[in-house]
């Protein structure tokens, strides 16, 4: 990491507060600010930054944006797994 970009994350924590991490949140769901402006492309580029530099380095990696949690069991089980290969059947109109 350079020093320009350590710079701007601790101007970025150095300004954020759980307030105006909701506040940037709920923007960038709907797609605009509290007061109906909408967000510019630059805005919400801003705001999802911020928001991933504050989840990062002040919230648990469980109640980050976007965690899913990993499963107890696998997808596939032994019934699922296929090693013999099968022709593909088309459906013909």
């Amino acid at each position: 990491m350079t020093t320009n970009n350590t710079l701007e994350i601790n101007n970025i924590l150095s300004a954020m507060t759980p307030e105006i991490h909701t506040r940037f949140q709920n923007a960038i769901a709907i797609g605009r600010w509290p007061n109906g402006d909408k967000l510019t492309d630059e805005q919400k580029a801003t705001c999802i930054k911020a928001v991933i530099v504050y989840e990062n380095h002040c919230k648990a990696p469980s109640e980050r944006t976007g965690f899913v949690p990993p499963k107890t069991s696998p997808c596939a089980d032994e019934s699922h797994i296929h090693t013999e290969e099968k022709p593909l059947n088309w459906a013909q109109d």
